[in-house]
């Protein structure tokens, strides 16, 4: 017959046992509770013992009936004993439970095998408890700040012809995008495009530029990006994806991982103010491009 080990409450490594005080009951054949004369010798070791501490408590069984028979066995003698000892001697509060059933080396003497052992600690021992069942005290990992990026007040091109393009950044923005938490959500201020077309007008290339910057300077942050309509209920050309899209394929375009970015369009679904809005103030508050911090 295969051998097995059911446990019911351990909270260390087995060759840490050895540092422990012991003592066992012992139980009569195929029986979960105690004789008169076990029950009395648990009650004298828990008068002699209330001062010290439980760190652990074993329950076997002989090899007499079916493993699994063995190891509900087993956990009904540990359950039984962890009732009497309970509320009157200490344990550990991260104490659990293991049962052995068979699976242990059985000694010839079967009545020897149908016990259940307390292993615990001397009360001159219990302030170094954790060090007796090597229990390594867990360090503190401080979070260090997240370091301040200087990103630049504007960016200057020289083009083609010979002349140069300026381009004034917004710091206060890239920095918010930097520094937002995961699930946060940031409108692009002043991102406007050619009226009906996913074409950025060019002064408001710049905030292309400044999304850009501030994924090169944080390469943990992944973002989607999200284009979202004015004036009409229905999105017929899609233009809020054509929209979002053009900032994703400019992103990609100039280095930014693909696996960092995402692109949504809502159309008018999520506006901000009811439509038909009132005014063009609602109006441009609804059609707007907002981005999604996916992970930072």
């Amino acid at each position: 017959m295969l051998r097995k080990i059911a446990t019911v409450f351990i909270l260390f490594i087995s060759a840490n046992l050895l540092a422990q005080e012991q003592m066992s009951v012992f139980f009569e054949s195929n029986k979960f509770q105690l004789t008169k004369k076990e029950e009395n010798k648990l009650n004298q070791w828990i008068l002699a013992n209330n001062n010290n501490k439980i760190v652990a408590i074993h329950g076997f069984t002989d090899e007499d009936g079916t493993s699994g028979f063995n190891d509900t066995l087993a956990q009904k003698r540990v359950d039984f004993i962890f009732q009497i000892v309970k509320d009157q001697i200490k344990i550990r509060e991260d104490f659990k439970t293991l049962s052995f059933g068979e699976k242990f080396t059985q000694s010839e003497n079967k009545a020897e095998n149908r016990k259940v052992t307390i292993y615990y600690i001397l009360e001159k021992d219990i302030p170094r408890e954790n060090e007796i069942l090597g229990i390594k005290p867990e360090v503190a990992v401080e979070e260090l700040p997240k370091p301040e990026i200087e990103y630049p007040e504007k960016l200057i091109f020289e083009n083609p012809n010979g002349t140069k393009s300026e381009f004034k950044l917004d710091r206060e923005f890239m920095k918010k995008v930097g520094n937002a938490k995961t699930g946060d959500k940031l409108k692009i201020e002043n991102l406007n495009f050619i009226i009906n077309t996913f074409a950025v007008v060019n002064e408001s290339r710049g905030k292309l530029y400044e999304l850009l910057l501030v994924l090169q300077s944080n390469p943990q942050l992944k973002i989607e990006i999200q284009g979202h309509l004015c004036c009409m209920p229905v999105d017929r050309t899609d233009l809020s994806t054509q929209r979002a899209k053009a900032i994703f394929n400019f992103l990609i375009n100039n280095e930014v991982y693909r696996a960092r970015l995402s692109y949504k369009g809502f159309g008018s679904t999520q506006p901000i103010y009811p439509i038909p809005e009132k005014n063009e103030a609602e109006r441009a508050a609804n059609r707007r491009v907002e981005i999604l911090i996916v992970e930072n």
